[in-house]
This record gives structure tokens, C-alpha cells and sequence, in this order.
């Protein structure tokens, strides 16, 4: 994960083993603002966007925040997906999932929701169900999309933006990776977004806050 700073507020972006060097991120320091939004690696520049807007709009001045109790990271985890689940419209039946989360799978198991699992890592879930890899070809199987914010990184984003804007189905993101981006697409596509800015619920055993927003509260 990279992790840039703008006054209070962190922007992050989730990155692969090995993609962003120690150098580029010693070459961000005190960098300005306009300078790491041309950066050549989009890591650098979805980082550097989050934590401008979350100093330019912080989320507890416009989300509803909810906490996430103290717990190992399982407990916490099954807590955080309870949270990102409930934003989902009653009355959907099959979801999209892009990033795959097992807790978020476990939650939408209880509630007897389908689900797609996504995720460009390929592989299985824990109840050995196959992750496909292409997002594009399983949209119209679905009747809503529950998405990771590291899609901003990884190019599938507007993929699922344009889906929503033309279909109106239901585009959730569930973001540590640009948890101050997504927010501003409410009501452009998308329907809602828990953000969890930094620091992250697995950093510690302590409780923790999600900020949710919907296209009725914004």
C-alpha cells in the first residue's frame, strides 16, 4: 500500500509486491500537491488525489461514521463487512464481487444473496468456488456490483462506472484505496461507499472508524 499525506489527511493506494520502489516514495516528500497529480505511475498519482480531497472535504464532516470494534482482524474484519453489506439495496439477489473479500462472502452467504467472485489474482474462495478475472463479462449476469477501490488502480473502474451509468444498476465500493475519490462519483453511478481511510483496520487490534455514504445521505 502507498500512503501519501496532505496536511492531516492520507491518501493511499494498494500496490503489488515490488511495484512502487523505496525511491519514488522518498522522491514524493514534500512534494506539492500539483506536482505528484502529473506523476508518471498512477499509484503516485490516485494517492496524491485521495489525500487532496480528503483535506479538501474530510469524511466525518459528510459520512455517517461508523465504528468497528477492537478484535483480532478476523473479528474485525466480519464487523467491517457487516457495515459494507447493509449498503447494498434490499431486493438484490446476485452481486458482482471485485476484490474478493471472504468476509464480505460470508456476509452476503448469511443473507442468501449470489454472488460473482472477481478478483484479478485469479484462484478460489474458502468454500472452493472459482475467482474469475474479467469483471466486463460477468456484469450482466449480476444485478449489482460490490467493488474494491483498488480498482482505481487497476484499470477496471470506469469498466464498471460506464455499466452502472447505462444500466442504473447498483455500484458499491467498499475503498482504502481512494476513500476520498469515489465519494464524488455518488449519484454519477455510483450508490454508495464505506471509506476507510488510514489507518487501516488490520493496522491494529483497536477500534476503528468506516465512513459511509450513500447517494441519499450525500
Amino acid at each position: 500500500m502507498l500512503s501519501l499525506r496532505v496536511g492531516e489527511a492520507v491518501g493511499s493506494c494498494a500496490v503489488e509486491p515490488g511495484e512502487v520502489g523505496e525511491d519514488v516514495v522518498l522522491a514524493c516528500v514534500g512534494e506539492p500537491v500539483r506536482k505528484l497529480l502529473r506523476h508518471p505511475l498512477p499509484a503516485v498519482r490516485i494517492a496524491a488525489l485521495d489525500a487532496h480531497l480528503q483535506h479538501l472535504r474530510p469524511h466525518h464532516e459528510h459520512a455517517e461514521a461508523v465504528h468497528v470494534e477492537r478484535g483480532d482482524s478476523l473479528r474485525k474484519s466480519l464487523h467491517r463487512s457487516e457495515h459494507v453489506v447493509n449498503l447494498l439495496p434490499s431486493g438484490v439477489r446476485r452481486v458482482l464481487v471485485v476484490g474478493v473479500v471472504n468476509s464480505l462472502l460470508q456476509r452476503l452467504r448469511e443473507r442468501g444473496i449470489g454472488y460473482v467472485a472477481c478478483d484479478r489474482k485469479g484462484g478460489r474462495t474458502e468454500w472452493d468456488e472459482p475467482v474469475i478475472t474479467d469483471a466486463e463479462n460477468a456484469l450482466d449476469d449480476c444485478d449489482a456490483v460490490l467493488a474494491s477501490g483498488m480498482v482505481l488502480g487497476s484499470g477496471t473502474f470506469h469498466t464498471l462506472l460506464d455499466h452502472a451509468r447505462r444500466t442504473g444498476q447498483p455500484l458499491v465500493f467498499f475503498a482504502q484505496t481512494g476513500s476520498g475519490i469515489l465519494p464524488h462519483f455518488l449519484g454519477d453511478g455510483v450508490t454508495a461507499v464505506s471509506a476507510e481511510p488510514y489507518p487501516f483496520f488490520w493496522l491494529d487490534g483497536g477500534p476503528s472508524v468506516l465512513y459511509r455514504y450513500s447517494e441519499v445521505a450525500s
